[in-house]
């Protein structure tokens, strides 16, 4: 009786064959742990090939430890030969191999000229990049003139209602206190003069032109800002926009409209909101420390309380909130397909509103006093 052919071990060795290295491969590597031999310091060019005629079995314990060895050597002037391993196999770590980073040569260094081109691109990019998608609303709203967009009124009801009434106890919070700051400095220093009487012009004058409506764009790039970002940022990354747009549905009709016209009409009565807030606070500063009548307060306030200082600060608002809204659904719009993605979306949505709303106040301040408002 002839005794059946003993299976060999697992086992790997390199050999040097005129200008090219083989690993052999022999042996039932299916469930072996081993580790390939580590790659000779002599192997930096030349060519990699396999011979695994005697490879009996294999599992992707054997493929990692391929990938793991490879890998460094998959990059000129080295050239690996997969043709020698098992197809299965070859394919493994050939997708594994494609599939790895290349070690990247360190650049030249860039210069400051050099690095302000790149700064003034990257720059220019961007603001293509939010003109663009200014252009898309327009055209957007255009469509809903025209009874032809995608939009549904629903769906800005609903945003109306997250972005308006969810905002007031916010809004009113913030008011409340920067009112007191700004009733009570302002205060102080007319006191030193004897001209309490005046709180009620500086209160109202001061919270109804500027304060309510910068206070109402720093809450709503905060809150409704960054929200808008993570919302189509997530869809972005769930690939439900990219299904809108396979179904014909418009993504920024159906997105970003209702979200824009949301605070296009909440982002003056938020504004109003919040003015009023303000003179209240004005209202107990005055009244309770210091000693001013309530009949003489209403009636300085009123008096200061023109129509162009109550249009200023609606305006004001109304195109800071719509910043907001547009800051927001652009960095949502741009996302990555990654939760860090969506992230960082979130964040520069609230930078970039803010950077807008800074810009925008002081364009709209000096126009104003240009204007004589």
């Amino acid at each position: 009786m002839v005794p059946p052919e003993s299976t060999p071990a697992a086992s790997a060795q390199w050999q040097q064959q005129d200008n090219a290295w083989v690993l052999g491969i022999v042996g039932e590597w299916r469930g072996h742990r081993g580790s390939l031999p580590d790659v000779p310091a002599a192997l930096v060019q030349g060519e990699v090939r396999f011979d695994t005629a005697a490879l009996r079995s294999w599992d992707a314990a054997l493929a990692s430890n391929l990938w793991q060895h490879l890998n460094p050597l998959a990059r000129p002037p080295v050239q690996l030969d997969l043709h020698g391993l098992p197809a299965g196999l070859r394919e493994i770590v050939s997708l594994a191999l494609t599939d790895a980073p290349a070690a990247e040569a360190p650049g030249p260094r860039v210069g400051r000229i050099a690095a302000l081109g790149v700064f003034t691109q990257t720059w220019w990019a961007d603001g293509r990049r939010s003109l663009t998608f200014v252009g898309e609303v327009l055209q957007s709203a255009a469509r809903l003139l025209r009874g032809k967009s995608g939009m549904r009124w629903s769906d800005l009801a609903w945003q109306i209602e997250q972005t308006g009434p969810r905002s007031l106890p916010i809004v009113a919070l913030v008011s409340f206190l920067v009112g007191l700051i700004v009733a009570y400095m302002g205060a102080a220093q007319l006191q030193r003069f004897g001209a309490q009487n005046y709180i009620a012009d500086l209160v109202t004058v001061g919270v109804v032109r500027e304060v309510a409506a910068l206070l109402v764009g720093i809450v709503l790039a905060g809150r409704v800002g960054a929200a808008f970002a993570a919302q189509i940022g997530s869809m972005r990354a769930n690939e439900e926009v990219d299904a809108l747009a396979t179904m014909g549905v418009n993504p920024v009709d159906f997105l970003v409209l209702p979200r824009v016209l949301a605070l296009l009409i909440v982002g003056p009565l938020l504004t109003a909101f919040a003015a009023l807030v303000g003179m209240a606070v004005g209202w107990l500063v005055a009244v309770g420390i210091y000693g001013v009548s309530s009949l003489e307060y209403v009636y300085a306030s009123a008096q200061s309380l023109t129509l162009p200082h109550v249009l200023v600060g609606l305006v004001k608002g109304t195109a800071y909130a719509v910043l907001v809204a547009l800051a927001g659904c652009l960095q949502g719009m741009s996302a990555g397909r990654s939760a860090q993605a969506v992230g960082d979306a979130t964040t520069a949505s609230v930078v970039q509103a803010i950077v807008w709303i800074v810009v925008v106040a002081s364009v709209l301040t000096v126009v104003f006093q240009q204007l004589g408002w």
